[in-house]
């Protein structure tokens, strides 16, 4: 079956690095858009960034856009986000997700997530 797990999380400083890596298994993972979703306390599933098969394009949200990278590995069936310049209002539960912006609430499958807390 599908498996999406994510790892990486942790407390970090405002202003400081992280790098989330996300380990799938269970379908053919060069062939399928993947997503990074986020949960801040008190609110609903985000979607903050996507990368198209073969690494060709990658999408974020305004909020994120030139502070994290998403990419690939297909080789290893890995995904990651490497997130810079964090700030407190970047805590949240981090997922990994099958498809794009416009179809990952239809495809409905994500990982349990890892916390990441932006704090001084």
């Amino acid at each position: 079956q599908v498996q999406l797990v994510e790892s990486g999380g942790g407390l970090v400083q405002p202003g400081g690095s992280l790098r989330l890596p996300c380990a799938a298994s269970g379908f053919t993972f060069s062939n399928v858009a993947l997503s990074w979703l986020r949960q801040s306390p008190g609110k609903g599933l985000e979607w903050i960034s996507e990368i198209l098969t073969g690494s060709a394009s990658t999408y974020y949200t305004a909020s994120v856009k030139g502070r994290f990278t998403i990419s690939r590995d297909d080789a290893k069936s890995m995904l990651y986000l490497q997130m810079s310049s964090l700030k407190p209002e970047d805590t949240a539960v981090y997922h990994c997700a099958l498809g794009a912006e416009a179809t990952w609430t239809l495809v409905g499958c994500w990982g349990q997530g890892t916390q990441v807390t932006v704090s001084s």
